[in-house]
């Protein structure tokens, strides 16, 4: 019964991941009604690390020696930090929350490269066959899309999100796996906290509008994007080599630029839908062997 329940849930990780993952765009743009990006991200940290912390008296997990304190500082401001202030940025630089998740979502082809060298991962041809088809279904759904004026900045702050999560994932892959994750994350979250924290004090307002819409998408982003799906991003890291991992994110912007489109109706034209198929083909060619 007990293996069954895991193999199932094993399949189930990589979509529910997928979805979590999606809403985190949408719930940025929710959270930026109230609060400027660094800001928002602060309070968010504020409160992940509290409940965090919550959950390691409880639990009263093995904590890591300094080297590992020191992976997991590195570790929390690649995946945390830079990726999370750049996806914030990029939104209130009127980067569309479907648009937002897409260069990030381009992450497959820069971590099989890199994971192909610095991992020792082998990635087959039929996996670059799907690298490839994933980014063409990506190109696909920014297609006619500006790139220019404020939301230039947007996409600069994107790109450096696509270069974050992916030395992140490699980096969480490589040094953090033996951590406990709940010991880990406080470490991480810490580290991002107190990066946010003095990026908004030296540019940043810190003027902070409490509505019931900024109050729910906080609450949101900090418990299941902060504490859920990252706990599952990185329990798929150590069970899975880190290409099939980083193939998921090529769904991200297709599942993203959907809610967008029903919530904000952000346009999601019939290129834009033929390349979301297309990542999904992708996803199913690079992971094929491995499932």
């Amino acid at each position: 019964m007990t293996t069954s329940t895991d193999h199932w849930a094993a399949r189930a990780a990589p979509a529910i991941f997928v979805v979590l993952w999606s809403t985190g765009f949408v719930g940025t743009k929710y959270a930026l009604s109230g609060a400027e990006p660094l800001t928002y991200l602060t309070l968010r940290m504020i409160l992940v690390v509290g409940l965090m912390a919550i959950i390691a008296l409880v639990a009263r997990p093995r904590w890591p020696n300094l080297a590992g304190i020191g992976h997991s500082v590195v570790a929390g401001l690649l995946v945390h930090g830079v990726y999370l202030a750049g996806t914030a940025i990029a939104i209130a630089h009127s980067v569309p929350a479907g648009l937002s998740a897409l260069i990030p979502g381009l992450q497959p082809i820069l971590t099989s490269t890199l994971a192909n060298r610095w991992l020792g991962e082998r990635v087959t041809a039929q996996q670059w066959l799907g690298l490839a088809l994933g980014l063409g279904g990506a190109l696909m759904i920014m297609h006619n899309r500006s790139i220019t004026g404020d939301a230039g900045w947007g996409w600069l702050a994107s790109g450096c999100s696509l270069i974050s999560i992916t030395l992140g994932t490699l980096y969480q892959k490589r040094f953090c796996s033996g951590i406990d994750w709940r010991a880990g994350n406080i470490v991480q979250f810490l580290a991002a906290m107190a990066l946010f924290g003095v990026g908004a004090l030296l540019f940043e307002t810190r003027e902070v509008r409490w509505t019931a819409e900024f109050v729910l998408a906080l609450t949101w982003l900090a418990l299941v994007l902060s504490i859920g799906s990252i706990g599952l991003l990185y329990w798929l890291i150590r069970r899975s080599a880190a290409t099939s991992v980083a193939s998921l994110f090529y769904l991200v912007p297709a599942v993203t630029a959907l809610m967008a489109f029903v919530l904000f109706d952000e346009r999601l034209d019939a290129i834009a839908i033929a390349g979301m198929a297309i990542c999904a083909a992708a996803v199913f060619l690079v992971n094929r062997t491995r499932v």
